[in-house]
């Protein structure tokens, strides 16, 4: 089973600013309590090909995860697929942004989630407990971006 959750948040900063901040992957501790370490391969810039390996705790569980840049279209759009084979994988995910007439930033974050093996039987409790997050997320990425 796959599904999808996603959030649409406004965020008080330039969307230049706010896609800076969302490209380098390892400012995602500064608003995702679940992501213990995180680094980038290659070193550089963020770019179509950039992997982001992460520690992360979910439901009492840690695991290493591994996601590949997809898409890098400055300044409006940033895409991942993750490489990692874990019980449940974000098969796409990214962000949308767009400019509002204030020059604030108004994102949208979607992630796909499925199920591998056994996690195919829990995949529907892992979307449902994502999609309730899901607009508390938007707003913890909007307070780490505006902190920055």
């Amino acid at each position: 089973m796959a599904g999808q959750f996603e959030a649409t948040v406004e965020i008080g900063r330039p969307i230049e600013e706010v896609f800076a901040f969302l490209g380098d992957g390892e400012n995602d501790p500064k608003f995702s309590p679940r992501v213990l370490e995180i680094a980038k391969t290659p070193a550089g810039p963020t770019a179509v090909g950039t992997v982001f390996k992460s520690t992360v705790k979910d439901a009492g569980m840690t695991t290493k995860r591994e996601f590949r840049i997809s898409e890098f279209a400055p300044p409006s759009t940033i895409r991942w697929n993750e490489i990692s084979k874990n019980m449940i994988t974000a098969k796409e995910g990214g962000y949308d942004l767009e400019s509002t007439p204030e020059g604030n930033t108004r994102m949208r974050i979607f992630n796909i989630l499925e199920g591998h093996g056994i996690g195919k039987l829990i995949a529907g409790f892992a979307l449902s407990a994502a999609r309730k997050d899901a607009d508390a997320f938007g707003q913890r990425i909007r307070a780490a971006v505006e902190a920055s």
